[in-house]
């Protein structure tokens, strides 16, 4: 399971990666910028959850 989160944390990482790329450009794409926003809220909250409350094992 660790692993799977560490991935979505890289993946997290990334995302917020290229919104500041994007929002160093002269004109940002309001689009792209909301796009990656959404993404890494939706990535943070899976992230959340699975630590929060991990998956039982069987």
């Amino acid at each position: 399971m660790s692993t799977h989160i560490s991935a979505l944390r890289a993946k997290h990482d990334q995302l917020d990666r290229g919104l500041i790329v994007e929002l160093s450009r002269p004109l940002p794409d309001e689009q792209r910028v909301k796009a990656l926003k959404l993404a890494k809220l939706r990535l943070k909250d899976r992230i959340t959850r699975l630590t929060r409350y991990p998956p039982a094992q069987h």
